[in-house]
């Protein structure tokens, strides 16, 4: 079974993590998939935008830990940072937009590929929660994110209490573009693609380019400005509640 589904729309692609026995769970074969998939719909000339979910009504949440801890250790976990890396690497250098349509949950690793989008759909009781600091962990892609797109109050208020923050709330702060019903949310980003999909040639391309022309920064020295250094863990990852 394909861990992540492309599928075309009419001038967008529809990119789903495909896990729900896990919700949607991040691993490091699902990491090589996604990565794939972006790469390939940013290379597709039919494509000028992707919308970005999760299968089965829930976002992501967060690292597959029964995979991390199991022993033997999974053939891909020596190569997981670098996986990973792709995978945000992939998303900074998409020329397209990327919008998020965020059902449930996106937790830790989740919430990363949440923010990465550039407009984020959120159910308005669904929740992103950036909860590393709970487990004495930092948040570096989080963080880079964060950085990217918002204001350093509002990276705080996410990173440093580590708690949940609903759809309403994110929209109130400005991080989510819509916080409709969560029942509502793959319809309303759906149409916002359809909508967007209309716009004249290149022009989504165009305005996405010229705004990350301001940050200017190559994606590994984007990314390595966020894991440098980082603290070690004090014990297993674990759940964040």
């Amino acid at each position: 079974m394909a861990l992540v589904l492309s599928e075309d729309r009419n001038g967008w692609v529809e990119i789903m993590l495909n896990e729900p026995r896990t919700r949607n769970a991040i691993t490091g074969p699902l990491g090589d998939e996604l990565a794939d998939a972006i790469r390939t719909a940013d290379s597709s000339a039919l494509c000028r935008l992707v919308l970005l979910r999760g299968a089965d009504g829930a976002f992501c949440s967060g690292l597959n830990l029964k995979e991390f801890n199991r022993e033997p250790a999974p053939a891909w976990l020596s190569s997981f940072q670098q996986t990973w890396r792709a995978v945000h690497t992939a998303l900074y250098e998409c020329r397209k937009p990327i919008v998020v349509a965020l059902e449930r949950f996106a937790i830790n690793g989740g919430a990363a590929l949440a923010l990465a989008g550039d407009l984020l759909i959120v159910g308005d009781d669904s929740y992103l929660q950036v909860g590393e600091v709970r487990q004495g962990m930092a948040a570096p892609y989080n963080l880079a994110w964060l950085n990217l797109r918002f204001s350093e109050h509002l990276t705080a208020q996410l990173t440093l209490t580590g708690r949940r923050f609903t759809g309403t709330e994110l929209h109130r702060l400005g991080i989510a573009y819509a916080a409709p019903p969560t029942s509502e949310v793959i319809a309303v980003a759906s149409a916002l693609c359809e909508e967007l999909a209309t716009f004249p040639s290149d022009a989504l391309t165009t305005i996405k380019r010229t705004m990350r022309a301001y940050c200017d920064v190559p994606a590994h020295e984007w990314f390595d400005k966020a894991t440098t250094n980082l603290p070690r863990a004090r014990s297993k990852p674990r759940r964040v509640s």
